[in-house]
């Protein structure tokens, strides 16, 4: 297998090669590391980019001057080692200030604290030259239904999305905004807790135009959704603009494993449609392929580098095999069988009406539908014919 170079866009948020190993059950098992030291070894082994919330690189609170400096530092690191930040995103979710939500706190001033952050933050990530700004509103949510007026709460929400989105306009960055949604954890419920959530939420926004997904592995799967689907719809809406790659075994807590060490499966058919698109064409994403996972407890720092290494050799060893699948002759007579490709072709004619539909006897009065019930789709062949390109 080739070794990642930067032209494969791999990136990594620095809380995840950063992560300490501390959870809610137990003490850190590894060193807090400076951000900057994280920089030279992930471009060693081959990154391309670097994300991080705000506080992941200065501690909450710190004055102006000492925030200067930190940047100054870190952005120095990160141009030295021949990275670019491609992501911000803002922590609204550790201090106990966003105990109950940022944009959605019952506590009208902590939602304007929230938005003035988050503003300096959208300010950052300009300078800094990345592209996407994610939203994860991790706090925005309730354990208890009677808590939370929703409808206001999502008037809170689209307010402060659109204002933020405003900014972005009014200032003339290059930055789109791309929400992350997750059903529970740490909260209860979240608000946007799925792809279709959003989408529908976003529907909503005045600035929408520049407001997409961002889309995570385990947050869809920890609701038993399917995450490849959740790709496909998002880029059939124009609105995939940035994903987060991790593993997840079933239904649990968010496990933030290594790309493909959940659902290997999934996480091929994953790499497919990034790496070639739909089988009957349509759009493509073009954006970076980002890691947001978190190393194994158990692991000191040489495992946190293992486990980075991991994460890209997994994504070129299932890009390999997708790519072997789609050119393989029998698999593209399989796609033909069971009418993958049939799909593409729009149910009525290019210029057929419906008056023309409703007069097409073929259609309806003398179609065979016990006929058409015999066909065979052969799905099965089909997909072992993915699992023996994924093991074989």
């Amino acid at each position: 297998m080739r070794t990642p170079t930067p032209q494969d866009r791999f990136s990594f948020g620095l809380w995840t090669v950063g992560w300490t190993a501390r959870d809610q059950f137990g003490d850190a098992t590894r060193p807090a590391l400076d951000p900057w030291e994280y920089a030279t070894k992930l471009a060693e082994l081959g990154a391309w980019g670097v994300t991080f919330h705000d506080d992941d690189v200065v501690p909450f609170g710190s004055d102006d001057a000492e925030r200067d400096r930190i940047h100054s530092t870190f952005k120095k690191a990160v141009d030295d080692a021949g990275l670019v930040v491609e992501m911000v995103t803002t922590n609204t979710f550790s201090h106990p200030v966003f105990k109950d939500g940022a944009f959605t706190s019952n506590d009208r001033s902590v939602r304007r604290f929230a938005l003035r952050k988050i503003l300096r933050n959208v300010d950052l990530a300009a300078e800094m030259g990345a592209e996407t700004f994610v939203m994860w509103g991790g706090r925005e949510g309730s354990e208890y239904d009677g808590v939370k007026d929703v409808n206001a709460a999502l008037d809170r929400y689209r307010e402060g999305i659109d204002t933020v989105a405003g900014y972005i306009k009014d200032k003339g960055y290059g930055l789109r905004i791309a929400l992350e949604p997750k059903p529970n954890e740490p909260r209860g419920d979240i608000l946007l807790p799925t792809v279709g959530h959003a989408l529908g939420f976003i529907a909503q926004l005045e600035n929408g135009d520049i407001v997409g997904l961002n889309p995570e592995t385990g947050h869809e799967q920890m609701a038993g959704l399917n995450y490849t689907h959740g790709l496909a719809q998002a880029l059939w809406s124009d609105k995939l603009f940035h994903i987060d790659l991790n593993g997840q075994r079933s239904i649990k807590f968010d496990q933030d494993l290594v790309f493909g060490h959940g659902d290997l499966l999934s996480a091929f058919f994953t790499v497919d449609l990034i790496e070639n698109g739909f089988p009957g064409g349509g759009p493509t994403y073009t954006g970076p392929r980002h890691f947001d996972y978190k190393p194994s407890r158990t692991e000191g720092m040489e495992g946190v580098w293992d486990s980075a290494r991991a994460n890209m050799a997994m994504y070129l060893g299932l890009a390999e095999k997708a790519k072997a699948y789609r050119a393989d002759p029998e698999v593209q007579a399989a796609f033909e069988q069971a009418g993958v490709l049939e799909l593409s072709r729009p149910t009525l004619a290019e210029g057929e009406t419906l008056a023309d539909l409703l007069a097409d006897r073929t259609a309806f009065e003398d179609f065979d539908a016990d006929a058409a019930g015999e066909r065979e789709y052969g799905f099965v062949r089909l997909n072992q014919l993915a699992i023996n390109h994924l093991i074989g």
